[in-house]
């Protein structure tokens, strides 16, 4: 089946390169590394897993360095009297 993919020219090149020194095709390289990349996806998946909380980790931090001194939005009496602004607290 053909497939159309945008790659970086510099990965291009140096799969060629490496297909050459393997004695083989650029379909059969391309073919090769991406079985082996869908077959192991533990690595891949536990790669993204340890990314994935470090930006949450990340995400939480700033949300707590954040301090709102004024409502947004509607806000009653009811609601203010509930919670403070830190800055009459």
């Amino acid at each position: 089946m053909k497939t159309t993919i945008d790659l970086p020219e510099e990965v291009i090149r140096r799969a060629k390169i490496t297909a050459i020194q393997r004695k083989t095709t650029l379909k059969d390289l391309i073919c090769q590394s991406l079985i082996r990349e869908i077959e192991s996806p533990q690595a891949s998946s536990t790669d993204a897993e340890i990314l994935r909380k470090k930006r949450a980790s990340a995400l939480l931090d700033s949300l707590d360095a954040i301090q709102i001194f004024t409502p947004i939005g509607k806000f009653d009496r009811e609601q203010a009297q509930r919670y403070p602004s830190p800055a009459k607290a």
